[in-house]
């Protein structure tokens, strides 16, 4: 039995990592990432990794081409969060690369403007193989008892919410 449950969760994980090599990898992808406040808690995305880990980012993703940053930001978060924005500030930029992924990503400040919020989906990913678990607003210290491996790169670079809200700048992640 045990071996049955691990080989079908060997071949999800296989089928997983297959599409998200296939729609992420080996190009360079720009992403728009929005940092939405609900008083001093940040609206963070639980995605499941291939490895089943967890991984906890604000929502946000990909910039396709002919489409704004504004509109590619309103459509991720409303997939992600049902909520509607209004874009604020540009913040800070980002760079991943861990091959086959590489990614640049441009971080804003946002408001939440209308919706309500819920546990959205990634429509570019098939619907056995959703990586977003849960969506929440989350305060520093639950944030800071996540171990680093399951959680954005971004982190690191701050050591409470007020830190977070004043980077400025480019970051290597």
């Amino acid at each position: 039995m045990t071996w049955t449950i691990n080989l079908e969760l060997s071949m999800q994980v296989t089928s997983m990592n297959s599409e998200i090599t296939s729609l992420y990898g080996n190009r360079l992808r720009i992403r728009v990432c929005g940092l939405c406040w609900g008083g001093d808690q940040l609206l963070l995305i639980n995605h499941r990794l291939p490895d089943r880990r967890n991984f906890w980012a604000p929502p946000g993703g990909g910039l396709e081409f002919g489409q704004s940053m504004d509109q590619a930001l309103k459509q991720e978060f409303l997939e992600e969060t049902g909520l509607k924005v209004d874009i604020r500030d540009f913040r800070f930029a980002a760079e991943f690369i861990q091959l086959p992924l590489h990614a640049v990503e441009l971080f804003f400040e946002v408001s939440a403007i209308g919706g309500i919020l819920k546990t959205g989906i990634d429509p570019e990913m098939a619907p056995e193989n959703q990586i977003i678990m849960k969506t929440e607003f989350m305060t520093w210290d639950r944030l800071k008892a996540i171990p680093d491996t399951e959680k954005h790169g971004i982190f690191k670079n701050c050591q409470n919410m007020t830190d977070l809200k004043s980077m400025a700048g480019f970051y290597r992640i």
